[in-house]
C-alpha cells in the first residue's frame, strides 16, 4: 500500500506492511494496548534506535493515560489486530522520543523495577539532566529528526479485561479503589497473610499520595487524605511487626509522629517495636505517651510493660551467661 497521510494528521505517513484481522478494535479510554515496535532513523542505513523484540517482551500503553509519546496513541488506534505498519513521523511528533527511549532502555537493563511500560511520572525531571546516559540519545535530543516506527499490534484489552495498576487509574477510580484495597488488606491480615496484606495497604497509600499531590498541603482536603494515609501506614506497620521488621516500623511511626504528634496508635506500635529491639527507655516513654493521650488503654499498656520487663530480664540473663562463659 502506498504511503498516505494518516487520518489527516500533519507530519505522519503510514504504510501497511501486513494486513490485520477483523474490524478496527474499540480503543476506549483505559484500554490496554500491547504491541511490538522498532524505531529507526530515516538515514540510508535505517539505523535502529530501539527494538522491543530484542528486549524480548512487548510494549504496553493505556489509551487516554497521557503516554509520554502521544503520537503512538494516534498510530495504534489506526491499526487492526496482527497488523504490521510502518509510520514515518516528522520532528513535531518525535521531540520527546529520546526521553522515552532512555526509560525503556533502563528498564530493559534492569535499572527500573517496574514492568516494561511507561507513564508520565518523572518526565519533567528527565529534562533536568544534561545527558541521558546514551550517546545516540543525547545526539537525538540535541538535533531532533523525523523517525520511523514499525509497529505490530498484538492485543487490545478493555479496562474490565485486565487488572489495572494503581498508577493507571483516574482520580475518581483511585478514590474508589482505596476502601476496597484497605478492606482486602484487613481481610488478608486476619488470615495471617501479612505479605499480601502489606501489598494491599501499599497500593492504597500510593493512590492517596498521588491524589494528595493535587491539593495544597495542610488544607482541608489534603489533611483528610493525610489522615487516611496515616491509618494505612499504621496498618502496614502492623504487618511489618508480624514479619519482625522492627526497625522499619520505628522509621515509619517516627515519621508520622514528627508530622502528627498526637496519634496514639503510632506511639503504641513504636513502643512495641522499641521493646522488640531492647530499647527499654524509648519503649517506656512511648507507652507513657499512650497513657497520657488515651487513659482507657491502661490495661494494654500494663500488659506491654510486663512483656517489656520479661524481655529485658531475658536479655540481662543472656548477658550474665555470656560473661560467665567468657570468664570460664
Amino acid at each position: 500500500m502506498d504511503a498516505a497521510l494518516l487520518l489527516n494528521v500533519e507530519g505522519i505517513k503510514k504504510t501497511i506492511l501486513h494486513g490485520g484481522t477483523g474490524e478496527l478494535p474499540n480503543f476506549i479510554t483505559g484500554s490496554r494496548v500491547t504491541f511490538h515496535f522498532r524505531t529507526t532513523k530515516c538515514d540510508q542505513e535505517r539505523t535502529v534506535i530501539d527494538d522491543s523484540r530484542q528486549v524480548g517482551r512487548p510494549m504496553h500503553i493505556i489509551i487516554g493515560n497521557m503516554f509520554k509519546l502521544e503520537v503512538w496513541e494516534i498510530l495504534l488506534t489506526s491499526m487492526r489486530i496482527n497488523e504490521v505498519a510502518e509510520f514515518w513521523c516528522d520532528t513535531i511528533h518525535t521531540g520527546v522520543y529520546p526521553i522515552l527511549s532512555r526509560s525503556l532502555r533502563q528498564m530493559a537493563e534492569g535499572k527500573d523495577p517496574t514492568e516494561w511500560h511507561v507513564h508520565t511520572c518523572g518526565l519533567a525531571n528527565m529534562f533536568a539532566y544534561h545527558t541521558l546516559g546514551y550517546e545516540d540519545l543525547d545526539e537525538l535530543q540535541k538535533e531532533p529528526q523525523p523517525l520511523t516506527f514499525v509497529i505490530e499490534l498484538l492485543q487490545v484489552e478493555a479496562p474490565s479485561e485486565y487488572q489495572r495498576e494503581t498508577w493507571n487509574l483516574s482520580n475518581s477510580e483511585k478514590m474508589q479503589a482505596v476502601p476496597i484495597l484497605h478492606g482486602e488488606g484487613n481481610r488478608l491480615f486476619k488470615l495471617g497473610r501479612y505479605e499480601e496484606a502489606s501489598t494491599k495497604y501499599q497500593e492504597a497509600i500510593i493512590c492517596l499520595r498521588n491524589l494528595q499531590t493535587k491539593d495544597k498541603p495542610w488544607e482541608a482536603q489534603w489533611l483528610k487524605l493525610e489522615k487516611m494515609i496515616n491509618t494505612l501506614i499504621l496498618n502496614y506497620c502492623q504487618c511489618l511487626q508480624k514479619k519482625e521488621e522492627y526497625y522499619e516500623v520505628l522509621e515509619h511511626t517516627s515519621d508520622i509522629l514528627r508530622r502528627h504528634p498526637g496519634i496514639v496508635k503510632a506511639y503504641y506500635l513504636r513502643a512495641r517495636a522499641h521493646a522488640e529491639v531492647w530499647n527499654e527507655a524509648e519503649a517506656k516513654a512511648d507507652l507513657q505517651k499512650v497513657l497520657e493521650l488515651e487513659p482507657s488503654m491502661q490495661k494494654a499498656v500494663r500488659r506491654e510493660l510486663r512483656l517489656l520487663e520479661g524481655r529485658m530480664e531475658e536479655k540481662r540473663e543472656e548477658e550474665r551467661l555470656r560473661c560467665r562463659n567468657m570468664l570460664g
